[in-house]
C-alpha cells in the first residue's frame, strides 16, 4: 500500500507490467483452446466427408444394379472380398449383362478402395427371385488417434449398409 504522502505514480510502478503478463497468459490459453477446438472440428469434418462418400458410393452401385436387371436377377452383383478385374471396358465396348456386372463391380470396388481409407465392401443377395434384394456394405477406418505408449494405434472402423430391391 502507498503512504498518503507518496505520489500515486510511484505507488503504481510495475503494476501495468503484471497486467500485461496476466493478459498474455489468458490470451495464450484462449488461443490454445481455439486451436484444439479447430483440430476437433477438422476431425469431425473429415469423418462426415467419409460418411457422405460411403452414401454416394452405395447409391452408385445400387443404380448400377437397377440399370442391369438381367444380371441382378441372376446374382451377378454378389461381391465377397476383392472384385475380379474386368476383361472388357464396357464404357467403350458392348458387353453382355454378366460382363457389365463384372465391370461395374471392378470399377466400384476400386472407387471404394481409393476414396475411403481402409475401404472395403461386400454385396450379398439376401433375397432371390422376383424381387431380388441386395445388401450393400461399405466399411472404412474413420480415424486413428495415434499410438499409445507400447501399444497399437487406436482406430475406429465404420460401416454403412443399404439394401437395393430390384423388380424385374
Amino acid at each position: 500500500m502507498c503512504a498518503p504522502i507518496e505520489p500515486a505514480r510511484a505507488c503504481a510502478r510495475g503494476f501495468s507490467l503484471i497486467e500485461v503478463l496476466v493478459t498474455l497468459a489468458v490470451s495464450a490459453l484462449a488461443l490454445l483452446g481455439a486451436a484444439i477446438l479447430t483440430l476437433h472440428a477438422m476431425k469431425f469434418n473429415q469423418s462426415g466427408r467419409f460418411r457422405t462418400q460411403a452414401v454416394v458410393l452405395s447409391g452408385d452401385i445400387a443404380e448400377r444394379i437397377e440399370a442391369n436387371k438381367d444380371a441382378a436377377k441372376l446374382g451377378s452383383y454378389v461381391l465377397n472380398g476383392a472384385a475380379a478385374a474386368s476383361l472388357k471396358d464396357c464404357s467403350v465396348n458392348g458387353c453382355t449383362a454378366g460382363e457389365l456386372a463384372t465391370y461395374d463391380l471392378a470399377q466400384w470396388a476400386a472407387a471404394v478402395n481409393l476414396l475411403l481409407p481402409g475401404g472395403s465392401s461386400t454385396i450379398a443377395q439376401s433375397v432371390t427371385g422376383n424381387p431380388t434384394t441386395y445388401q450393400i456394405v461399405v466399411s472404412w477406418v474413420d480415424r486413428s488417434d495415434g499410438v499409445p505408449a507400447g501399444g497399437s494405434p487406436q482406430t475406429e472402423t465404420f460401416s454403412y449398409t443399404t439394401s437395393k430391391t430390384v423388380y424385374h
